[in-house]
């Protein structure tokens, strides 16, 4: 069950702003690099959609503007359950994490690619566990949730080496088949995926310690 109240969704406005915005700024970011390479502006859309990092702030987006427009509405029921938001939370935090672990020592952006990298990968992992907090009933989040929210990573690892063998480009160094092999490719998957359920599983906890501590 979620919560409904005026601060909920006026916190779930402030999210929306922000993703939006930051996931704006980074196409707009990635459309005029494409550009300045040469490609077209359909290759700039099929280099932003490979990224977990957009496909996830995109899916967190949603999950807070859906129900802010069209809560009675079939899609904001949807996007409103409990379930849904504790499964991005935990996409969005790993996104976060692994940026932080695996990502941040092999660029520096500058400029307004700063200001979008910041956004996309710390910001809004931030707003969107404060969001969880404030929305989520704590005693709705159970650990027979784990596997549903797991099948999102799952698939964007096979979304990903499908596209990857098509074009022969793979967004991130870890899973790059063409330079380490499929092999490598998938144990670092795998580690990555643990990361994932890591923090899902902590999640899960976090909520068992808040339900049990408003019982008392």
């Amino acid at each position: 069950m979620l919560k409904d109240h005026p601060a909920a969704r006026a916190f779930a406005v402030l999210v929306a702003v922000v993703a939006w915005s930051a996931l704006l700024l980074q196409l707009w970011l990635s459309l005029r690099l494409v550009r300045a390479n040469g490609d077209g502006v359909g290759w700039g859309l099929v280099i932003y959609l490979g990224y977990f990092t957009i496909l996830t702030n995109l899916l967190a987006a949603l999950t807070v503007t859906v129900p802010l427009v069209a809560r009675q509405s079939a899609l904001g029921r949807f996007f409103g359950r409990a379930s849904l938001i504790s499964g991005v939370t935990t996409a969005i935090l790993t996104v976060g994490l692994a940026y932080f672990f695996l990502l941040r020592h092999v660029w520096e952006p500058q400029g307004w690619q700063f200001v979008a990298d910041v956004a996309l990968h710390y910001l809004m992992p931030t707003l969107f566990f404060v969001y969880w907090l404030v929305v989520v009933r704590a005693d709705s989040v159970r650990w027979t949730d784990i596997p549903s929210w797991a099948s999102f990573p799952i698939a964007y690892l096979v979304y990903v080496l499908v596209r990857g063998a098509w074009i022969g480009s793979y967004p991130y160094y870890f899973i790059d088949v063409g330079a380490l092999g499929y092999r490598k490719a998938f144990v670092n998957s795998l580690g990555v995926l643990a990361l994932f359920l890591a923090v899902a599983a902590l999640l899960v906890i976090i909520a068992r310690v808040r339900a049990n501590a408003s019982r008392r």
